[in-house]
């Protein structure tokens, strides 16, 4: 049997009636080139049956066609929160539009350094991570851009994200305005690398709303004379963590008169703690969020929270990291976000 003849990029150079290099254009950096002449390009590959060589793609253009997204916790953590499927969602639509593929990178068995420095990839966005010197540096040998989502304060880096400490503020002045005295604040926790506990890593972020929180609570108490209780607990970003940190406060005999969530996934969690324990929201107990996720719409009371477009963040930084890979500029962006009042949060002024 006579083996088929396998199709070259010169075939369908020359029944698309175009040049090799449109043809290597179309292929491998179609942003050079016009759609409907890619369009051309594919339909004759098509039609003379080509099949490109992911190996030899990636030797001629130094680029494997992916992006990376570094996760702060193994996936199967990570992705307890839905605020991260908003992101990603986001990522995806423009990685579909840009014929890239995404990577999702956890720490491989811990160790974000390792992860790395073995990811085959074109680019690495980081979610939820301020990445310490040491790993600016392993991203810098390889020459790799990258791009941070809440990831604020790295000047060395593009980032997309709000700015958290003033909307942390705006959460907290709601709250004690309302009359609260005695509040409870669920944070996130600081995460720290386990191969080098000298590198913090989604500490910006909770230190940021923190400092939100705090600035609100000390201006009261200067401006009004009033004393104010306030204590932070910490929990992981899934709703296990969030509950047992609550229970253990409610074990313990503590009942705030309100809930300062730095999540929507840790308000969710005290949703379903106050209704079990039969606190009702808000008369007896206010509670109020930090994300604005969509499954927080549906929540009944209405979650009064900070709503910020994760959807819009991971577009942002898709769209950013593959102008970065094409050597164009690039820019931080400082996203708007609100205030939703929901019926979660009692006056008792």
């Amino acid at each position: 049997m006579k083996k088929k003849k396998k199709v070259t990029i010169k075939d369908i150079a020359e029944y698309a009636q175009v040049s090799k290099a449109t043809v290597s254009f179309a292929f491998n950096m179609p942003w050079k080139i016009t759609p409907e002449t890619r369009e051309k390009v594919m339909r004759a590959a098509d039609v003379l049956g080509y099949a490109p060589d992911p190996v030899a793609r990636t030797l001629a253009t130094k680029r494997v066609g992916a992006i990376g997204l570094l996760l702060p916790d193994p996936i199967q953590e990570a992705f307890k929160n839905p605020y991260m499927f908003e992101v990603l969602q986001g990522i995806g639509k423009v990685c579909n539009d840009e014929d890239l593929v995404l990577t999702i990178l956890p720490p491989v068995k811990g160790l974000l350094k390792h992860t790395i420095n073995t990811a085959v990839v074109d680019g690495f966005i980081t979610i939820g991570i301020s990445p310490g010197p040491e790993i600016l540096s392993i991203i810098d040998k390889r020459h790799i851009p990258f791009v941070t989502i809440d990831g604020a304060g790295l000047s060395s880096s593009v980032n997309i994200g709000i700015d958290d400490s003033k909307a942390a503020y705006d959460l907290m002045n709601l709250v004690l305005h309302a009359g609260h005295r005695s509040i409870a604040v669920i944070s996130l926790k600081i995460s720290l690398d386990p191969d080098d506990p000298g590198e913090i890593y989604r500490s910006r972020i909770v230190q940021n709303r923190l400092a939100g929180v705090e600035a609100a609570w000390k201006q009261f108490v200067e401006e009004t004379g009033k004393h104010i209780a306030v204590t932070v607990y910490y929990a992981d970003a899934n709703l296990e963590s969030s509950r047992s940190v609550l229970q253990a406060m409610f074990n313990e005999g503590i009942r705030p008169d309100a809930i300062v969530c730095l999540s929507d996934i840790a308000a969710l969690a005290a949703y379903d703690v106050c209704n079990h324990l039969g606190y009702a929201i808000p008369d007896t107990i206010s509670i109020a969020g930090f994300d604005g996720i969509e499954l927080s719409s549906i929540m009944r009371p209405s979650l009064t929270t900070v709503v910020q477009s994760g959807y819009e963040k991971g577009i942002k930084a898709a769209q950013a990291i593959v102008a970065m890979m094409k050597n164009e500029p690039s820019e931080t962006v400082l996203l708007n976000y609100h205030l939703f009042y929901g019926d979660s949060i009692k006056n008792i002024q």
